[in-house]
């Protein structure tokens, strides 16, 4: 059976049903924007048809039920994310993004995006199978964890029951390798004469796990092959390890004596913040303050709607006002911490004109004053999300 091979980056790609056709033009880093905005507008505009349709229903009858109220917020988000995406591709496509090479623990990062992940893939009833060598690499952490997160949204969406998450290291050259490998199409579905490559696969989740790839200067192969899609990752600045060490002296990479002490900092684009308030005017400052740090943002108004949120998938930042925090909320964070023990909060006092972050029980507790949201909440924020980042 025939297999597709593009290689991201590769001249070959560029001819290649996952990349722009022969004699496009595209940018400096390899997207072609047109493909974009082609992908863009069939994906907002098919969930956006029935989310419309839906709500003239309501306008028309008063009465929504539950579960169609949770499928109008389903399309939104679909329509919302993508139009997301298409920001974080213009992004890297315009070039202007300044890495900081930082040695990450690529291991650790992986599992605590799967588990970040964990109540959505319980939700799709899809199985994550992860085999993981300890593996060490110096890349940029926000694009890696951006391409982490671009990488389950893609396979997650089409994966039947099952996604393999593989980390190795190659013997030579000594470079850590990730597989994702699942099956988006039924055996009994495969057709022998249609040929292998699965353009149903080209989302615009998996245009940003290319254009990310290919921004961090990783080789990158995916094949499709009898209704399976294996995606394959390697990184070219690997660090020499405890596995590697075992290689004869073979390095990767040999570390600059203070490399290791560079900060970290987890990316804030593409992070997902979820915001308990129960008034109008609040949630508004707080829009208002994170609006310029690409942030997904969900809004809920009471502790029994956030909790209910969280079934569906946890965010990776809870703002909340401060009188909220009684007992049920407490209750609430102490069983999402017990599932993600790095998730952030950050209470919102009713009074103040700065942030503080202390030890209190056990858990790290940032407080935010109300008069200084705009100023003192970005900070707040880039603080919490990244002090989770493994080093």
């Amino acid at each position: 059976m025939g297999m597709t091979e593009p290689r991201l980056g590769s001249a070959a790609s560029q001819a290649s049903s996952f990349g722009p056709p022969a004699g496009k033009v595209t940018d400096a880093a390899g997207v072609d924007m047109a493909q974009v905005a082609g992908h863009l507008g069939g994906e907002i505009a098919s969930p956006l048809s029935s989310a419309i349709e839906r709500v003239n229903a309501l306008a028309t009858t008063g009465r929504i039920d539950r579960a169609g109220l949770v499928a109008l917020r389903g399309e939104i988000e679909i329509a919302r994310r993508a139009g997301i995406i298409a920001q974080q591709l213009a992004r890297l496509a315009g070039g202007g993004i300044r890495q900081n090479a930082e040695r990450l623990d690529l291991t650790q990062l992986l599992r605590e995006a799967v588990s970040q992940r964990g109540r959505e893939i319980q939700a799709r009833g899809i199985e994550v199978r992860q085999v993981l060598q300890p593996a060490e690499v110096v890349a940029d952490a926000a694009l890696v964890f951006a391409l982490l997160q671009a990488l389950l949204d893609w396979s997650l969406a089409h994966a039947q029951q099952r996604v393999e998450l593989t980390l190795d290291i190659r013997s030579w050259p000594v470079n850590a390798r990730l597989r994702c490998h699942f099956r988006h199409r039924a055996p009994d579905l495969v057709d022998a004469h249609v040929p292998a490559a699965a353009p149903q696969l080209d989302t615009m989740a998996w245009l940003l796990v290319r254009q990310t790839a290919l921004s961090l200067g990783l080789e990158a192969q995916r094949r499709d092959s009898g209704g399976e899609a294996t995606l394959t990752l390697e990184f070219p600045r690997t660090v020499n390890g405890t596995v590697n060490e075992m290689m004869a002296g073979v390095s990767a990479i040999e570390l600059d004596d203070d490399l290791s002490l560079l900060p970290n900092s987890k990316p804030l684009a593409g992070s997902h913040v979820l915001v308990v308030s129960g008034r109008r005017e609040v949630r508004a400052v707080v829009r208002d303050a994170i609006r310029p740090m690409g942030l997904m943002v969900d809004f809920t108004t009471s502790v029994d709607e956030a909790r209910e949120f969280c079934r569906g998938g946890l965010p990776h930042a809870i703002v909340y006002e401060a009188a909220l925090g009684g007992e049920s909320f407490e209750l609430l964070r102490r069983e999402l911490l017990a599932e993600v023990p790095l998730l952030s909060f950050i209470a919102i006092a009713e009074e103040g004109h700065a942030y503080e972050s202390s030890l209190r029980d056990g858990f790290q507790t940032t407080r935010v004053g109300r008069n200084a949201l705009m100023t003192a909440l970005p900070s707040a924020l880039l603080f919490e999300l990244s002090r989770g980042v493994p080093t």
